[in-house]
C-alpha cells in the first residue's frame, strides 16, 4: 500500500484468544477498501478515532469553493482535492467494523464501545458458530448485521452488501456538500428535489431502471405527490423541508411501488447552499434496503420467538416444580391449568379425561375463554376433536389458525372469535402405556404452538402422568384400609397364557417393575416345566422380547423376561399394587389393591386395552394390620439366625459395605474365625432375609 491511498478502511475486531483473523484475507480479495484487524482487548477508539471531525454527517466545514460541480452522467461528481498535497500514504477512516468474536459479552461490549465512538460506523457481528444467543445479542446492541460464518451461504458477500448499502461518512478535501456526497454514496437512486417537492434532475443505477413505472427521463417536472401515495408524499415532503430549514442532513425510509412489487427505501436528504433554478433545493440520495430490512425483520422474529420459548419454558419447568408439592389428582390438575393461564401467553386451559362410553368429561380448567369451551362441549361425540385424537393416538394435537382452518367447524370458529382464541394444542396426560386425559391450551395469537414449543408441552405432559401415578402410589402405600379387586381374564395373546395352554403348567408372577432407563421386566415362577423347554418357546414367542433363565429344575423353573406389552405394567401405571398373578390352562388370575378413592372402572378400562376378555369378578374392603417401626425390627430378627446377624453387625460396622471398602471379606472371616466363602454365604442369607421383609407379604409379589 506504499504510496497509495484507500478512502476508506474495514476494521476487523478479532478474538484475543484465536490469534489472526480468518476473514481478513477473503475481505482484502473482495471490497475495495482497506482491511485492519485489531483485537477486542485492543485500543478499538484510537482506531476508530481516525476519521475527519465531520463523520457524523456535520458539514460546517466543507469548503465554498468548486460548489458549483454538475453531476455527471454517472450520478457522481468531481472532487477539487481527493488526496493529501505530498502524496503520502494516510491512514483511511474507517466504514465498518467486522466483529470475528463468539462471546455474547465481549460482542455486546465491543459494540458500545464502537457506537460511543462512532455511532455512524456500520458494525457487521460475524461469529464463527452462530446461535440464537448470539444474534439476540447483536440485534439488542444494534449491529447492523448478524452474519455467522458456518452457513452454507457465503459470509463475505453479506459483510460486503452490508458494507456497501449503507451511508458512507464524507471525507475532507471535497468542495460543496452536494458533490461530496454524490461522489461518494453511489446510490440506488439520486435526484436533485426542488424545496416545493419538484424533481429537477433524477439519476439511477442501470440494474435497477426497470424497477420503475415511470421513465427517469420522465421524473423531471413532477413532484413527490406524483409519484406517491398522499401519506407518504406528505412524509418525504416533510424531511425535505426539514433539511432546508435546519440547513443539516436527514433521512427518511419509506415504501416505494415498483414492478418488483413493494420495496423498501432509505434515503438521505442533503440541502444545497446554492440555489437551482431560482429555488431552495436538496439532493435526495436513496438506497434500496429492502433485503436489509426483510432480514432485520427475520432477525427480530427469531428473537421474539426466542423471548416467547423462554417464557414459555420459565412457565412449564415452575408448572413441573408444584407438582411435586401437589397432595392429590385435582390439586395437580387445578395447578397446572391456573398457572398456565396466569403466566399471560395463554388465555385458556382445561383437563378433561375420557369415560366409559368414550366421551370426554370435564374436569377443571382456568381462563375466561368459556364461550369457547361451552362450544367444545356442544360438539357431537362422533366429530374427531383434537382433544379425543390426542388421547386416542398418544400425539400432541395442534391447531395454530383455528379462524383460517377449514376443519373446524363454523360454531367453533364463531366462538373462538368471541374469546379471540387463534391457535390451541391438545397434550395427552400420560406416563408410559397409560393415559390419565388430556390438556387443552388456547392462545390469542396465531402460530403460538411450534415444535420447540410442542417439545415443551409433550414433557409438562409426561410430568403430569407420572405425577398423578406418584400421587396414586404414595395414596396406596400410605393407606389403612385398601381395596381389594380380583379380575379374571380368559385367554391372552401374551407368553405366559399360550405357554400355559399348551404345556399345561402354571406360571406365577414373582415381582415386575421397570427400571431407570424405562426397560419393565418380570420374574415368573413356571411349575410343571424345565427350563430348556421354557427357554425354546420363549425365542419363538412374538410378545417376549428377552428371556433368561434364572433357576431351573426338573419340575419347575424361574425365568426373567422382558414383554412388549404388559398388563401388569398397565395395572402399575394406574396406581395399582400387585399382590398375585397366575396362569393355569390359559386363564389368568389377577388380584390387585387400590386406593378406596380410585376409579375402579378406569383401570378395568386399561387392562381390557391388553387383555380383551377381562371381568371383575370380587371386590373387596381389606384392613391393613399397623406395624410399628419395633414391630417390624423384631419380625427381621426372627428371620435370622445368630451367626447370620453377626456376620451383618460385623460387616457392617466394619465397613465392608462401604466404597471404597474399610473391611475384605477375609478380614470379616478371620475376626469371626470361619473361612471366606462361609463368611459370605451368612452374609448374602442374612441379607436375603432383611429384604424378604420388605420386597416380599404372604408369599406374595
Amino acid at each position: 500500500m506504499n504510496g497509495t491511498h484507500r478512502s476508506e478502511s474495514i476494521v476487523v475486531v478479532t478474538d484475543t484468544r484465536v490469534g489472526e483473523s480468518y476473514l481478513r484475507p477473503r475481505l482484502e480479495k473482495a471490497i475495495e477498501h482497506d482491511v485492519r484487524t485489531v483485537p477486542a482487548s485492543g485500543d478499538l477508539e484510537s482506531v476508530l478515532g481516525s476519521v475527519p471531525s465531520n463523520a457524523n454527517g456535520d458539514a460546517d466545514d466543507a469548503t465554498s469553493e468548486g460548489s458549483e460541480a454538475e453531476v455527471s452522467d454517472g450520478g457522481e461528481a468531481t472532487s477539487a482535492d481527493a488526496s493529501s498535497a505530498d502524496g503520502a500514504t494516510t491512514s483511511a477512516p474507517p466504514r465498518a467494523v467486522v466483529l470475528e468474536l463468539d462471546c455474547p459479552g465481549e460482542i455486546q461490549t465491543v459494540l458500545q464501545r464502537v457506537h460511543a465512538v462512532r455511532p455512524d460506523l456500520s458494525t457487521i457481528v460475524a461469529p464463527r458458530e452462530g446461535s440464537e444467543r448470539l444474534a439476540t445479542v447483536a440485534l439488542r446492541a444494534d449491529a447492523t448485521e448478524y452474519v455467522p460464518t458456518e452457513r452454507d451461504e457465503d459470509p463475505i458477500d453479506r459483510i460486503v452488501s452490508t458494507v456497501r448499502s449503507q451511508p458512507q461518512p464524507p471525507s475532507d478535501g471535497d468542495d460543496g456538500r452536494y458533490h461530496r456526497i454524490l461522489a461518494n454514496e453511489l446510490p440506488d437512486e439520486a435526484f436533485v428535489i426542488g424545496e416545493d417537492g419538484t424533481y429537477l434532475e433524477a439519476k439511477v443505477r442501470p440494474d435497477s431502471a426497470d424497477l420503475y413505472s415511470t421513465a427517469v427521463d420522465e421524473l423531471p417536472g413532477t413532484q413527490l405527490e406524483d409519484a406517491f401515495p398522499d401519506q407518504v408524499a406528505a412524509k418525504l415532503q416533510d424531511c425535505l423541508d426539514r433539511a432546508i430549514r435546519t440547513d443539516d442532513v436527514q433521512s427518511v425510509e419509506y415504501d416505494a411501488k415498483t414492478t418488483d412489487g413493494r420495496r423498501r427505501f432509505e434515503a438521505r436528504v442533503v440541502p444545497i447552499d446554492q440555489r437551482i433554478q431560482g429555488r431552495r433545493a436538496v439532493v435526495w440520495l436513496a438506497r434500496d434496503i429492502t433485503e436489509r430490512v426483510r432480514r432485520e425483520q427475520q432477525l427480530r422474529s427469531r428473537q421474539d420467538q426466542l423471548e416467547t420459548l423462554n417464557r414459555i419454558n420459565a412457565v412449564v419447568r415452575q408448572v413441573i416444580e408444584t407438582l411435586v408439592e401437589a397432595p392429590a389428582r385435582d390439586a395437580i390438575e387445578d395447578e397446572v391449568c391456573e398457572q398456565l393461564v396466569d403466566s399471560e401467553l395463554y388465555c385458556g386451559s382445561w383437563i378433561a379425561e375420557r369415560t366409559g362410553d368414550g366421551r370426554l368429561s370435564f374436569r377443571t380448567g382456568a381462563g375466561e375463554a368459556e364461550t369457547y369451551l361451552d362450544r367444545v362441549r356442544d360438539l357431537d361425540g362422533d366429530h374427531e376433536r383434537p382433544a379425543m385424537r390426542a388421547i386416542q393416538t398418544g400425539e400432541i394435537r395442534t391447531t395454530n389458525r383455528i379462524l383460517e382452518d377449514e376443519a373446524v367447524p363454523e360454531p367453533l370458529q364463531e366462538a373462538a372469535r368471541a374469546d379471540d382464541v387463534r391457535s390451541a394444542i391438545a397434550v395427552p396426560i400420560t406416563h408410559e402405556d397409560a393415559t390419565y386425559g388430556v390438556l387443552t391450551v388456547l392462545a390469542s395469537r396465531d402460530d403460538a404452538f411450534s415444535e420447540r414449543e410442542r417439545a415443551g408441552f409433550r414433557l409438562l405432559g409426561e410430568t403430569i402422568g407420572f405425577t398423578i401415578m406418584a400421587v396414586k402410589n404414595r395414596q396406596l402405600l400410605f393407606a389403612d384400609t385398601v381395596v381389594e379387586l380380583e379380575f379374571r381374564i380368559d385367554g391372552g395373546d401374551t407368553f405366559a397364557f399360550d405357554l400355559s395352554e399348551e404345556y399345561g403348567c402354571t406360571c406365577s408372577l414373582e415381582w415386575a417393575g421397570t427400571t431407570a432407563n424405562g426397560r419393565t421386566f418380570q420374574y415368573v415362577t413356571i411349575d410343571g416345566l424345565d427350563g430348556e423347554t421354557v427357554l425354546g418357546a420363549a425365542s419363538e414367542h412374538e410378545s417376549v422380547e428377552e428371556c433368561r433363565l434364572i433357576h431351573d429344575g426338573e419340575e419347575g423353573c424361574t425365568i426373567e423376561m422382558r414383554l412388549a406389552k404388559s398388563g401388569v405394567r398397565t395395572l402399575t401405571n394406574h396406581g395399582a399394587t400387585i399382590r398375585d398373578v397366575t396362569v393355569e390352562n390359559g386363564v389368568g388370575t389377577c388380584l390387585v389393591e387400590v386406593s378406596q378413592d380410585a376409579d375402579v372402572r378406569e383401570i378395568a378400562e386399561a387392562l381390557t386395552l391388553v387383555y380383551e376378555t377381562t371381568e371383575l369378578v370380587a371386590r373387596r374392603e381389606v384392613d391393613r394390620p399397623v406395624r410399628t417401626a419395633a414391630q417390624r425390627r423384631n419380625r427381621i430378627l426372627d428371620r435370622l439366625t445368630d451367626r447370620q446377624l453377626t456376620t451383618l453387625r460385623l460387616a457392617y460396622y466394619g465397613g465392608f459395605f462401604d466404597w471404597p471398602r474399610e473391611s475384605t471379606g477375609e478380614e470379616i472371616a478371620e475376626a469371626m474365625d470361619i473361612s471366606p466363602p462361609t463368611m459370605h454365604q451368612h452374609l448374602r442369607k442374612g441379607l436375603k432375609a432383611i429384604l424378604g421383609e420388605f420386597f416380599e407379604s404372604g408369599g406374595h409379589s
